[in-house]
């Protein structure tokens, strides 16, 4: 795996990570979540520009955005007990879907 590929998959995690940071700092009220939580988010633009120096623009940032909200939906599914309704898991796949879709046929290597 070409490490464009490792750099923009760590920052959709960091996307999760910040996402959850957001929802932690109280609208930036919590001063140690929200330290972090900008620390995450500038790790993960910095990680996402690290993979755009060799991946084409628009599979590195579906890709990075796919992560991010299926990932963070998904957490807040299993963490935070958010509503678990079939046509919500149905609408996570076909993200999960649509990112894979991107990884295959973005002829990066």
């Amino acid at each position: 795996m070409n490490i464009a590929w490792v750099y923009l998959i760590l920052a959709g995690i960091c996307e999760i990570g910040w996402a959850f940071g957001l929802k932690y700092s109280e609208g930036f009220t919590k001063l140690g979540v929200s330290i972090i939580t900008v620390i995450v988010m500038i790790l993960s633009f910095v990680l996402l520009s690290q993979a755009m120096k060799t991946l084409p623009l628009g599979t590195a940032y579906g890709i990075w955005t796919g992560i991010g909200a299926a990932g963070t939906a998904l957490l807040g599914m299993i963490f935070l007990n958010e509503p678990r309704d079939v046509i919500r898991i149905v609408c996570l796949l076909l993200i999960i879907t649509g990112v894979i879709g991107l990884k295959v046929f973005s002829g990066a290597k």
